[in-house]
């Protein structure tokens, strides 16, 4: 097997990996996945997911409830302020 074919497969993770993974049940990467809230492939019954793209997701994800967050914050500092 070649470096490339073996990079990749080793980014291919099964859904009970993401799970562990991300440290939820997979219960929710199943309800997830099913409902396109996050990036995935359904190859015949089983869901496959890419690390490098689920990596890239969270930290999507994560920012953009950290800016919110933080606009929050900035307004509530906003209003002490006051």
């Amino acid at each position: 097997m070649d470096r490339g074919a073996s990079s990749l497969k080793s980014d291919i993770m099964t859904l009970e990996e993401v799970a562990a993974y991300l440290k939820v049940k997979p219960q929710t990467i199943y309800t997830w996945a099913q409902d396109k809230k996050m990036p995935a492939a359904k190859l015949g019954k089983e869901w496959r997911f890419r690390k490098s793209i689920i990596d890239m997701w969270f930290n999507q994800h994560i920012d953009e409830k950290f800016n919110g967050v933080l606009e929050k914050w900035n307004e509530n500092r906003e209003m002490d302020d006051e």
